[in-house]
């Protein structure tokens, strides 16, 4: 029975010690990292890792069941939750070696994951908010503050130290820990007193002051350019060399905002970091990208596909690199970036080396300004081979950086200055030239000004002579347009009187032969005279005369209303029947047209308005304008008729041809928007579209010479829209006729 109770006391002996933490770091100078007086213990072994959270884990002593043996490097994304979040507890034990002596240690912080510090079960600092004590989580900043979280631990003394850590995924590709981003060696850090005496007032004096003072030159430089250009927007260079200088500031000032993840500003978050990483990256490309094209520019040269080619290539790697199409390791990135840097420097070396004979004046001062930063960047790859600690030691001692990267754009300035000055020269050098010019210009101008004068005056004596008989000849056509048109008018004056005249010569012829008849009867014996016949033929005769009274006066009523008509226009409007204006003109045309015509033939057609009110016009000059329109449409039905008799002749006629009637209408109505309308319309050949816009220009003519003056249709125009505030429009079809349509104003 003793035998089992010792057997089960070893037993619970030995579960303890293998569920407790069995390893313990000691840590020696030589583990120190001789540059920056550090010992990155996330590297190390002897941690302990379990996921979750519970305060109790922060004790010295627990049991280890359930823990595994996971350093801080090897977290990965896979242990994050489906939220992205991942959170737990590192242990270790440490000892210090009596080697360092009495001194205070301290623990250096650098993740973007929250974390608690605890040593034997004691919270010393927390970095960012893990969620303690209920608060919200909070990234840390790490960057913010630079100062280890001191610790004074004696040699040879073990301590457990636990580091709660909650971290998240990035939101950008690869989606890796946000701890991974600055790695993960760098998570916790153990470092002496040396480390404050070297690179703390490095970090905070020497590169962000750097950097801040780049950025402040290279801004007002771009405020200068953009001053310049917006003043000589002419100038095209000067927008390239906005942009340039404009991509270097922004990429100086957000590389100055992401130095040292903040550093100089009390840290920034990891998205804001993120996203000055992303900008800085884009525009230092967009900057070295521009410096070849402005070259090619300055030095008139043309730009090479090949250059064009690789820089389209390397956007293009940037962009899937960025949207996390393809994960290229650092070795990789490496070699594009020094590809693409040999390509900056052969491309510019290569414009201007051939153009190195072509160069002068402010040219030089871009050569100069390019060949500093080449120079410096030898020297600095050259230094940086030989001794890289040294490099890192001096360099930002001589601001070799803010030579190499200011000078190019100091460069375009002085070039600028030194363009503008020739420039200036230039134009002092044009304007003596153009006075000298402008001198014996002047008197040639005052020689040639008494020639000019001179012809002037023959030219204006010449130009009053052809107006004269300009307008001598417009009278005469004009003249001739009238005298046409009082020709037609005459034609069917005369044969409008003719009608009641052989009417009256009729019953005339009749009336004698009747009186001869009373004669013979009363010659005869008074028992053989029928006084019942001469009664009878009395009766005759004196209808005959009442006839011829009244065929006498429908003459002389159509020679007045002629001679009313005809007379000379006093221009004074009187009330007139538009109806039987129409219809007069209408019959008169007609007749006209038949007594030159006897093979004429056409069938007219009125629609009168039986209600239309007397409207005042001038009846003169209405009449002429129906008189032409008239005689327009009865020549348009008689040349489709004559060219119809011709098809027909020939045997080329349609069938649809041969029932084909001439056919003049005219139509009056009282439209809604009170004017008064007068439509004459004919079943001619149409109007041809393409003259359609010239039939009311003066002196233009459809009918062969000598059959119009082109004036008929341009002094109806002027007589409605001029003479009565009306409008003349005309609606046509070729091969189905034309209609005009008068529209004059009427006010009741």
């Amino acid at each position: 029975m003793k035998s089992i109770k010792i057997l089960t006391f070893l037993l619970f002996v030995c579960i303890h010690f293998c569920t407790a933490q069995d390893t313990t770091l000691l840590l020696k100078q030589n583990m120190l990292d001789k540059d920056s007086m550090q010992i990155f213990i996330s590297e190390m072994k002897g941690w302990y890792f379990k996921q979750g959270n519970d305060t109790a884990w922060a004790k010295k002593d627990i049991e280890l069941s359930g823990w595994k043996r996971l350093m801080p490097t090897e977290l990965t994304e896979k242990m994050a939750d489906k939220e992205g979040r991942l959170e737990g507890w590192f242990r270790i034990k440490i000892i210090p070696d009596s080697t360092f002596g009495e001194t205070f240690f301290g623990f250096k912080i650098s993740t973007w994951a929250a974390s608690d510090l605890y040593i034997d079960g004691k919270k010393i600092a927390s970095f960012g908010n893990t969620g303690l004590n209920g608060a919200p989580y909070m990234e840390n900043k790490f960057a913010g503050n630079i100062l280890p979280v001191q610790v004074n631990l004696k040699p040879g003394k073990e301590y457990t130290v636990s580091l709660h850590v909650v971290d998240y995924l990035s939101p950008f590709p690869p989606h890796e820990l946000k701890a991974k981003t600055v790695g993960l060696r760098d998570m916790i850090r153990v470092v002496v007193p040396k480390y404050y005496n070297r690179l703390v007032p490095q970090a905070i004096n020497d590169e962000v002051f750097v950097w801040t003072i780049v950025g402040a030159f290279s801004a007002v430089l771009s405020f200068l350019f953009w001053l310049l250009f917006f003043q000589n927007r002419n100038e095209k260079n000067l927008l390239f060399f906005s942009l340039a200088s404009s991509f270097l500031t922004i990429f100086l000032i957000t590389q100055s905002f992401a130095l040292n993840n903040g550093i100089a500003y009390g840290g920034i978050s990891y998205v804001w970091l993120w996203v000055c990483n992303l900008v800085q990256s884009t525009f230092s490309l967009l900057y070295f990208m521009s410096i070849p094209f402005i070259l090619a520019r300055i030095f008139k040269r043309r730009f090479s596909r090949y250059v064009i080619i690789s820089f389209i290539l390397v956007i293009f790697y940037v962009i899937i690199t960025i949207s996390d199409l393809i994960v290229p390791g650092q070795k990789i990135n490496e070699i594009i970036g020094g590809l693409f840097l040999l390509l900056l420097i052969i491309s510019s070396v290569y414009y201007v080396v051939t153009s190195w004979k072509a160069l002068k004046g402010a040219q030089w001062a871009i050569v100069i300004g390019l060949m500093i930063p080449l120079f410096l960047l030898v020297t600095i790859l050259l230094i940086g081979f030989i001794s890289q600690s040294f490099l890192e030691k001096y360099i930002y001692t001589y601001y070799l950086i803010l030579v190499s990267c200011l000078s190019f754009p100091f460069s375009l300035m002085i070039y600028v200055v030194m363009r503008f000055r020739e420039i200036n020269h230039d134009v002092q050098e044009n304007a003596k030239q153009v006075v000298q010019m402008s001198e014996e210009k002047k008197e040639l101008l005052e020689r040639q000004n008494v020639l000019l004068e001179e012809q002037v005056t023959e030219r204006t004596q010449e130009l009053e002579k052809s107006l004269t008989d300009l307008k001598s000849t417009q009278a005469q056509l004009i003249q001739s347009e009238k005298m046409a048109s009082l020709g037609e008018l005459t034609a069917g004056i005369a044969h409008e009187i003719q009608n009641p005249l052989n009417f009256v010569n009729n019953f005339s012829e009749v009336s004698n032969e009747l009186i001869e008849e009373v004669f013979e009867e009363r010659s005869k014996e008074k028992g053989a005279r029928n006084e019942e016949l001469e009664n009878e033929i009395l009766t005759d005769i004196k209808e005959n005369l009442t006839k011829i009274n009244h065929h006498g006066k429908r003459a002389s009523n159509i020679v007045n209303g002629m001679l009313e008509h005809s007379r000379t226009s006093t221009g004074t409007k009187e009330a007139t029947d538009i109806n039987a204006l129409c219809d007069e003109y209408l019959r008169l045309a007609y007749h006209g047209l038949r007594a030159k015509d006897k093979s004429f033939n056409a069938t007219m057609e009125t629609h009168f308005d039986p209600n239309l009110p007397k409207i005042d016009i001038i009846p003169q000059d209405i009449g002429r304008v129906l008189l032409n329109l008239i005689n327009n449409a009865f020549y348009a039905v008689n040349e489709r008729a004559n060219l119809l008799n011709l098809a027909k002749q020939s045997g080329d006629a349609n069938l649809t041809d041969l029932d084909y009637k001439p056919t003049v209408s005219i139509t009056t109505q009282l439209t809604a928007d009170k004017h008064l309308e007068i439509a004459v319309k004919d079943n001619g050949n149409g109007i041809p579209q393409k003259i359609l816009d010239k039939i009311f220009q003066p002196f233009f003519t459809t009918k062969p010479t000598g059959q119009g003056t082109g004036l008929g249709l341009s002094l109806a125009y002027d007589i409605i829209t001029k003479g009565h505030g009306g409008t003349l429009e005309v609606e046509t079809r070729e091969g189905e006729g034309s209609e005009f349509i008068v529209r004059l104003p009427f006010i009741n």
